[in-house]
């Protein structure tokens, strides 16, 4: 992935990737499980779900930022990222239903996460078979 980098651009790019997708998991599962005492800490109204939902994404960004230093296949890694953010955010909707919104949203959004994995599934069987026809 950064053949031809220097060692110390290759070091800094990794430590710029780390620590942006460890902010974003913290504070994503921070707005996830207590989302009044982040609205405290942002001074920002305490909209639980769309905390829930602005944390999931968070969550998501920062997955497909460490997965992209050890996978690289970018197929794969937006394909992994959708399937964790948006079954995550199916499960925001089912658990906010006494927030309001369609009580159909999360089994929806549950439909497309299987769609997403079967496509991930397939892709990475496909990129299995073509590597071992190289070998």
């Amino acid at each position: 992935m950064m053949n031809g980098y220097s060692r110390p651009a290759r070091i800094f790019v990794q430590v710029a990737v780390v620590v942006g997708a460890l902010t974003m998991l913290v504070f994503g599962v921070w707005m996830r499980i207590d989302p009044a005492g982040f609205a405290i800490f942002a001074r920002f109204p305490n909209y639980v779900h769309f905390l829930h939902d602005a944390g999931v994404f968070q969550i998501g960004i920062g997955l497909m930022m460490l997965s992209a230093l050890v996978w690289h296949d970018v197929l794969s890694i937006v394909l992994v990222g959708f399937f964790v953010t948006n079954t995550l955010h199916a499960v925001n909707h089912a658990a906010d239903l006494d927030l309001g919104g369609s009580p159909d949203n999360w089994w929806q959004l549950g439909l497309v996460s299987l769609l997403a994995l079967a496509g991930l599934v397939v892709h990475r069987r496909q990129l299995s078979r073509r590597s071992r026809a190289h070998v």
